[in-house]
């Protein structure tokens, strides 16, 4: 390895961990590539899957196979040679993934130990990149539960006043294919709190539209959580089971809801109340467990399996609740968190 200091080293090696966040074939694995030359004081590094080569740092000898090399590790499942080239298999998940070929002096024992550091490197990658892809399919699925219920409702309601409130209706219907578009959006995985929350205004004032403005609707946002990265289509599915589950079931369906957010310190911190009948707590801690009977919880237990896959299992979503005493339900996520970020 280069003659530098340790703390360097281990700066350096951490700095591997971003240049492999999205795996061997990732944008960074050419820098990862120069940084392992560099770390190595070596001629060339050669990262592989199991496909081939995948991004070269320096020039190999003229006479290399390295097609047979990589076909001796990847028979062998270990450290392999050909003068002056060494190389060592890379694993994910305990399953050969790839292969790192290093030209020059490199004590076996040393290649081991790298080759094991970027297998851990690309093994958390693979984690965080499999998380992301649970996550865009729990997106999906949420998607897939948007109400033709409620499309039918707030189309029926916004031709009721065609003729009566033509303004109205076309302001409504404009907000109508705002919820739409934003609801099927593909721009990302991410949106600001301010955009979150515009989203879930139209909504709630196609709904408002068709109680006949029958409860009353209260959004109070403090402008420091505004730009907060959140992920997609978190708020509106809360403020949908509110209505649909709290106050459609009230007599005369009338009611409030309020939506607020704030700063808490390194959190941002979003609360959505409602007047409606309330639930058992039971039921509710069986709903956000997945085990509750589905119409109670429209989206209810994705949003929170979502946002404990996004920020960990110590995030989600508390409900606070009992029957005849309304629900609040409160989202608690960090402020500012690497690789969260709205399109």
């Amino acid at each position: 390895m280069a003659r530098t200091d340790r703390r360097s080293v281990l700066s350096e090696f951490r700095k591997l961990n971003d240049d492999l966040r999205d795996g061997l074939r990732g944008r960074g694995a050419g820098s990862a590539a120069r940084r392992l030359g560099k770390l190595l004081d070596a001629d060339a590094v050669v990262l592989a899957d199991l496909d081939g080569a995948v991004t070269q740092y320096g020039a190999l000898p003229p006479e290399t196979d390295l097609e047979a090399l990589l076909a001796q590790v990847y028979g062998r499942g270990g450290v392999s040679r050909q003068p002056p080239l060494s190389a060592a298999p890379l694993f994910v998940a305990d399953d050969l993934a790839g292969c790192l070929v290093v030209s020059g002096d490199i004590a076996q024992g040393e290649l081991s130990e790298v080759a094991g550091l970027v297998s851990d490197h690309l093994d958390h990658a693979d984690l965080r990149m499999s998380r992301e892809r649970v996550a865009a399919a729990d997106l999906r699925s949420l998607r897939a539960q948007i109400s033709p219920h409620f499309m039918h409702n707030a189309l029926a309601a916004i031709a009721a006043l065609i003729h009566s409130e033509p303004d109205r209706a076309r302001e409504l219907l404009s907000d109508f294919a705002d919820y739409l578009r934003y609801s099927f959006s593909s721009a990302g995985d991410y949106a600001t709190v301010a955009t979150e929350l515009q989203a879930t205004q139209t909504y709630l004032e196609l709904q408002r539209a068709r109680f006949r403005d029958r409860f009353d609707v209260t959004v109070r946002i403090a402008p420091e959580v505004l730009p907060v990265a959140i992920p997609f289509l978190v708020v509106q599915p809360i403020v949908e089971n509110a209505v649909r589950h709290g106050l459609e079931q009230k007599p005369g369906g009338e009611g409030r809801i309020s939506v607020s957010g704030f700063g808490e310190g390194p959190l941002c911190v979003i609360e959505i109340e409602d007047d409606g009948v309330g639930m058992d707590p039971e039921l509710a801690r069986s709903v956000l467990a997945g085990t509750g009977p589905p119409a109670k919880g429209v989206g209810l237990a994705n949003v929170d399996q979502r946002l404990r896959k996004v920020y960990g299992p110590e995030y989600g979503l508390v409900i606070e609740t009992a029957p005849a005493s309304g629900t609040k339900v409160m989202i608690r996520i960090p402020r500012f968190m690497r690789g969260v970020v709205a399109e």
